[in-house]
């Protein structure tokens, strides 16, 4: 398990060109769509697609499920934040891709003489680390205000080459 959790936080790495950006994600228009149903934008960044109807793309669904699973509890409802962690619907604004995925694979640290907070790792966390894309879509979804605070009612089918990634990340055959 630690293996895969090395192995995603090096690829994380190379994806972001191996530095910190500061620019944010820039326009989140989706405008080409993968075969495991990720949307991207024109910079190749995932990105969400909700429809007129209100279907939202199987990653918004998925990133919604697993924030409220794993991230919630510290960054508060909808990623709205809390008295304890920042709110991540508005960090996305202004984080790029690799930055977000950095941050939640190796966690951060922010000591000042005022506070001290402490993001962890979740890059050996196969339930989060597996799924950073799908939250990185969800929380781009709240940043702009594409997508409000409730569960989506109707979503895309999950792909059968998002299940087959989803299972050879979480080591299943």
């Amino acid at each position: 398990m630690r293996k895969i959790g090395l192995v995603i936080v090096a690829i994380i790495f190379a994806a972001s060109g191996g530095l910190a950006q500061a620019e944010g994600p820039g326009d989140p228009t989706a405008v080409k769509k993968e075969d495991d149903g990720k949307w991207l934008d024109k910079e190749g960044n995932p990105t969400y697609k909700i429809s007129a109807d209100g279907t939202v793309d199987w990653f918004t669904y998925s990133g919604y499920r697993r924030y409220h699973s794993d991230c919630h509890v510290c960054h508060g409802p909808d990623g709205m934040g809390s008295t304890y962690a920042p709110a991540l619907k508005d960090s996305v604004k202004s984080m790029s891709y690799g930055d977000f995925l950095g941050v939640v694979a190796s966690g951060r640290k922010n000591i000042s003489t005022a506070a001290e907070n402490v993001m962890p790792a979740f890059g050996d966390n196969p339930n989060v680390a597996c799924y950073m894309d799908d939250l990185y879509v969800y929380l781009r979804a709240r940043s702009t205000d594409a997508w409000g605070r409730q569960r989506p009612a109707k979503k895309e089918e999950k792909t059968e080459a998002y299940t087959k990634a989803e299972d050879a990340c979480m080591g299943k055959k």
